[in-house]
């Protein structure tokens, strides 16, 4: 072998190389990152739901984050003049602590500022829904960086809009078992248009879904529901183990079949979100439909970010049989995690 040759031959070594430490890194992150939000239960949103019960009377609902045994030192303030009815009563949930009363509303609620006060020194939301007698209903995300908001007069339909939109795809990019099964999906699926179909079918199975349990038409417990989206995810984990060892499954040979199956159950998990949120009489249309409007978006800008990080930081060149194996295997752990945290709370 002449010096040339030689010289060849170990800039294709060191290129393995690199690519293989690409491919370990990028894998590592993502186990890393889904890991570490695994149980889920350490930086929850507070949240705050303020319903008009009588004129100028509404009970409170006041949901802050525990860690162990502390409470995060947050409180619900209203800059206009506001009076308790009732003492204030708290329970833990154990990853929570609920606090309710009620309060009489001296001055009208509407033009108010509410804030959360200590918002500003957590690393935490709060989201604050208040609800009047006559179906009005506003919501509004507060931020470390912006503790406090305006109640408005009345909501518009643009401003009904604009809300349940972020909604959707803030809750989407926090769905992290929802964006780990479309991240399984995106490994199994081969070439760009079964991916496009794959995705499509994700997309029109848990719309269906949601708009049905959301309307009342279907009611599915949530615990059970919870449970086999990621046993969902453990399933599509097995099927990348098949494929990487030669075996072509229904999962790979149609995984739009397998996308529109499994999301159904998805669509379920996103209807109990929304549930815990509410829906403003009048507007249910257009916070349906924004809502799921944004759950598409969270989910594209989630597919395209992987995509990118894949086509700049990894070439399949050269690399070892058994790194192929280490993505399916950190998916496939982390799901069976949830299943047994899930099923532990039945």
């Amino acid at each position: 072998m002449n010096p040339p040759t030689k010289w060849s031959a170990l800039v294709r070594g060191a290129r393995a190389a690199t690519e293989c430490v690409r491919l370990v890194v990028l894998t590592a992150a993502i186990a890393m990152l889904f890991s570490q939000v695994a149980s889920a239960h350490e930086v929850r949103p507070a949240y705050l739901s303020v319903q008009e019960e009588a004129p100028n009377e509404f009970s409170v609902l006041f949901k802050t984050p525990m860690q162990g045994d502390a409470r995060l030192a947050l409180s619900a303030v209203f800059s206009g003049k506001v009076e308790n009815l009732t003492p204030v009563i708290s329970r833990p949930t154990g990853d929570a602590m609920v606090q309710t009363w009620q309060m009489r509303a001296v001055e009208p609620l509407e033009g108010q500022v509410v804030s959360i006060d200590g918002l500003q020194n957590t690393m935490t939301d709060a989201l604050v829904r208040v609800e009047f007698a006559s179906g009005d209903v506003w919501i509004e995300r507060l931020t470390p960086g912006a503790p406090e908001a305006t109640v408005p007069a009345t909501p518009s339909r643009w401003f009904t809009a604009a809300t349940y939109l972020t909604l959707g795809v803030e809750h989407i990019l926090s769905g992290f078992d929802h964006l780990l099964f479309v991240l399984a999906l995106l490994i199994i699926t081969e070439g760009s248009w079964r991916l496009v179909k794959t995705v499509t079918a994700f997309t029109v199975a848990h719309s269906i879904t949601l708009a049905l349990a959301t309307l009342g038409f279907v009611n599915v417990p949530s615990p059970p529901v919870e449970a086999v989206i990621a046993m969902s995810i453990a399933f599509v984990a097995v099927e990348i183990v098949h494929v990487r060892q030669g075996r072509r499954s229904l999962a790979a040979r149609a995984p739009w079949l397998v996308a529109f199956a499994f999301g159904l159950l998805h669509g379920f998990g996103f209807a109990g979100a929304l549930s815990e949120i509410g829906l403003p009489a009048g507007q249910i249309p257009v916070a349906l439909l924004f809502f799921n409007l944004g759950v598409e978006v969270g989910q594209l800008l989630f597919v395209g970010a992987v995509l990118a990080l894949v086509a700049l930081g990894v070439r399949r060149r050269s690399l070892p049989a058994w790194l192929d194996l280490v993505p399916p295997y950190a998916i496939g752990t982390i799901a069976m995690f949830w299943v047994i945290e899930r099923v532990a709370t039945f």
